[in-house]
């Protein structure tokens, strides 16, 4: 059974994890919205923001290496309170190199979703926090609070637009304002990181020398396995649906808002509905079940004869395609010691990473070139082909809890 201090260290994660995602999801808009303001060339504005996940990456890289050997609450408030820095010192950076400077250390997130290396270890402490029977169901929770959080991000940053005209501050300062607001929640993250008890510590997680044969072996092929994956997503990604759905069906643009936030709102109740399915029929059968005819669904969309028809099939697809999400990351922690979570978290989440950034130059080059379904058709290959492989390689290899029955 879970003690106190474990359901203290769960809330105060979950606590955590909600105000980082929001300052996320707030920043990464107002980010984008004062470079513009500062005149900046859309170069140098992606300059920025590749400075700022180059961060993210590097700090991740670093963790999953070397290890938490300080301690995993320390590199928890160290890092959120270095995001705050970075959050104040691009307000007041009056040179490119010196914006450069404050993203990439300050780990700036301008893809506003909540990736990096605190997300490496919330995902190492979770199930030290819960039973095993539990641990789905809290992932799940997990990732309905980020995706909660990184909404209200975003209604805070059309609130920062709104001031601007109304209020006494000039453009370039509402979103410097805008920025000082993420940094004070990246503040109250380090915050509730530092309420988390000496249960969270314990155990230390191990370098990469101390990793045994057959974690290292299991991380490997669950990685190539993500890296396919990662990669058929970003040949769809939500810009590109965007423009698809306004070239194809010539819809406006805020009847397309209107779809990607009915896609969030099911991508939210698809989360908690995956603890229930996976808790019945296992793991990796509901990775694999799910997602398969999420990816049929997917390639029919763009020969869909109308949009109200197109926007359903989407809409469905969209209410199975992430019930792979908590499981894949129950799956993983699952699978490998506690001491060893941040590296097996760090390497599956670096891997993936690293195909989303390729990926969507490929997809664009694609769909220029070929017919315009040739992305939907190979994203939706591509992951048919992951979830047999993955069925494939780990279909009997059994989390705990589907083992032994679990007291």
């Amino acid at each position: 059974m879970c003690s106190d201090a474990h359901r203290r260290d769960l809330a105060f994660l979950y606590v955590a994890a909600f105000l980082r995602s929001t300052a996320v999801g707030l920043g990464a808009v107002i980010l984008g919205l004062l470079l513009s303001a500062q005149d900046l060339q859309s170069t140098q504005i992606g300059a920025v923001i590749t400075a700022g996940l180059a961060g993210n990456a590097c700090a991740a890289l670093l963790i999953t290496l070397r290890g938490s050997r300080d301690g995993q609450k320390r590199r928890l408030v160290a890092l959120s309170l270095l995001s705050a820095a970075g959050g104040v010192a691009i307000t007041v950076a009056v040179s490119l190199p010196l914006t450069l400077l404050a993203a990439f250390v300050g780990m700036l997130n301008g893809m506003g979703r909540d990736r990096g290396p605190l997300l490496i270890l919330d995902q190492a402490i979770l199930p030290s926090a819960i039973d095993d029977r539990q641990r789905t169901k809290a992932f799940a929770w997990y990732n309905v609070i980020q995706d909660t959080g990184h909404a209200l991000g975003a209604l805070l940053a059309a609130g920062c637009g709104t001031l601007v005209g109304t209020s006494a501050l000039s453009q370039s300062g509402v979103y410097r304002l805008g920025m000082l607001v993420y940094a004070a929640l990246m503040v109250l993250t380090a915050l509730a990181y530092a309420a988390l008890t000496r249960m969270a510590e314990s155990p230390r997680t191990a370098t990469l020398q101390a990793i045994t044969p057959e974690t290292k072996r299991i991380v490997v092929r669950l990685s190539l396995l993500f890296g396919l994956d990662g990669l058929a997503s970003g040949f769809v990604t939500t810009a590109a649906l965007t423009a698809f759905f306004m070239q194809h069906f010539e819809v406006a643009p805020e009847t397309i808002g209107a779809l990607f936030f009915a896609a969030r709102v099911a991508n939210v109740i698809s989360h908690l509905a995956a603890a229930r399915i996976a808790r019945r029929f296992g793991l990796v059968n509901t990775m694999v079940w799910t997602h398969i005819p999420s990816s049929v669904l997917l390639a029919t969309v763009p020969f869909a004869s109308s949009f109200a028809l197109a926007a359903i099939l989407f809409l469905i697809r969209e209410s199975l395609v992430e019930m792979d999400v908590p499981t894949r990351q129950s799956y993983v922690m699952a699978m490998v010691g506690p001491d060893e979570r941040v590296f097996a978290s760090g390497v599956t989440g670096l891997v993936r990473l690293a195909a989303w950034a390729i990926s969507p130059v490929i997809g664009g080059i694609v769909a220029q070139g070929l017919a315009a379904f040739t992305p939907f058709a190979a994203c939706a290959g591509a992951k048919i082909l992951y979830d047999l492989l993955l069925y494939r390689s780990f279909g009997r290899l059994k989390p705990p809890e589907e083992i032994r029955p679990v007291s």
